[in-house]
């Protein structure tokens, strides 16, 4: 101990060295880690496949988010049970893009956006039947 400090360990510096690479600030470049540890871990592939990964995720929430997938006149009880297992996936695939997001990268985000956008667009030329449903009005946002 020196003036009621201790020295930093090894271990401590090894953590101290990682918090100092993560990012509070935009930035471009494949040098990140999006949702697990290493990983992509600065490979150009693997980088690409990541950013995939995050489109596809934001077309899916879109998607989800924008479909009718239960007929009127259905049974209540399995209606609500596919309802309620499509929210959970929904919401688990928006919450992981998210942390992604947190990434702070700015091809993860644009990545996301593109995903958001082109999912927001086939929901709204795919599933609207009629000229009257107004396929590119804003749906109002709700949880």
């Amino acid at each position: 101990m020196d003036g009621g400090h201790m020295a930093p360990t090894p271990r401590s510096m090894s953590m101290m060295q990682h918090k100092m690479k993560m990012h509070m600030t935009f930035f471009w470049g494949k040098d990140t880690e999006i949702l697990f540890k290493e990983w992509p871990g600065g490979k150009s592939g693997m980088y690409v496949v990541a950013l995939v990964l995050v489109f596809v995720m934001a077309v899916l929430v879109e998607l989800l988010s924008h479909s009718r997938f239960m007929k009127p006149g259905s049974n209540h009880v399995l209606g609500g049970l596919i309802k309620t297992l499509l929210h959970v996936l929904r919401v688990g695939l928006a919450y992981l893009i998210m942390l992604a997001l947190m990434s702070f990268n700015g091809g993860v985000f644009l990545a996301a956006l593109l995903g958001h956008a082109l999912g927001f667009f086939i929901s709204a030329v795919a599933f609207s039947k009629t000229p009257q449903d107004h396929p590119f009005d804003l749906p109002p946002i709700s949880c």
